[in-house]
């Protein structure tokens, strides 16, 4: 190689580790922002967080506070579950026994047709509601009967038949409330209504399903008594 080229190759990789200066100062003076800027108090104002403009004179007196708690979590767990399915079983009293009562005037086929609906409404509306509105992981596991991922396909006949099961209980327990109350007045006759109907549906439900939380805990209880034993041995 040529000392002329050799020459022009060692001034080239010299040019090429040369300190930048004006980028240096540009970096300080960045630097120097970013500490001016911590210094300055946070507004918490959420308007001025988004930018939004202020459209009339009227200034908005909202805070934006991220560790605020939503109020529903303050609110227990079980109060929330069974305000959910009061709920959703009152608007199915009220969607289908009384907006379909003229064109189903018999009290079985009127029956299963709800228990069919009501079964359709907790996998498809009930049960992901629960589990999106949960804190915790399976949060609301011991409120439902089957507390699967919702979108296993089984579940939904799982419920429809279990809700149908519900359905013959309630029917039995306003039967025999109609049967007391004609025992004192022939004349007499409790009839359905959304509200009471979705207590009944709910007291069924939750019964039904402590029965089934109580055989869950007792199975797992047997499995890590067993697994201490296989440990100690």
């Amino acid at each position: 190689m040529s000392k002329k080229k050799k020459k022009q190759k060692e001034t080239t990789i010299e040019n090429y580790y040369d300190l930048k200066v004006s980028d240096v100062d540009d970096l300080v003076a960045l630097l120097k922002d970013d500490k001016a800027a911590a210094n300055k108090e946070v507004s918490s104002d959420i308007k001025e967080i988004t930018g939004e403009e202020v459209s009339s004179k009227r200034e908005s007196k909202r805070k934006f506070d991220p560790y605020r708690h939503e109020i529903l979590a303050k609110l227990p767990t079980w109060l929330k579950a069974v305000f959910v399915k009061w709920w959703f079983a009152g608007c199915v009293c009220y969607f289908i026994m009384f907006g379909l009562a003229a064109y189903i005037p018999n009290t079985e086929d009127m029956m299963l047709l709800t228990g069919i609906v009501l079964g359709i409404v907790v996998d498809v509306f009930v049960n992901p509601l629960l589990k999106f509105i949960e804190w915790d992981a399976g949060e609301y596991d011991n409120y439902i009967m089957f507390p699967f991922p919702f979108k296993k396909f089984w579940t939904f006949f799982a419920n429809v038949i279990y809700y149908l099961g519900i359905m013959l209980l309630v029917s039995a327990i306003y039967y025999g409330f109609n049967m007391l109350i004609q025992v004192a007045d022939p004349d007499g006759f409790f009839g359905v209504e959304p509200l009471l109907f979705g207590t009944v549906c709910v007291i069924v439900d939750m019964a039904f399903i402590g029965v089934k939380d109580l055989i869950v805990y007792l199975v797992r209880k047997r499995k890590n008594k067993k697994k201490e034993e296989i440990s100690d041995v």
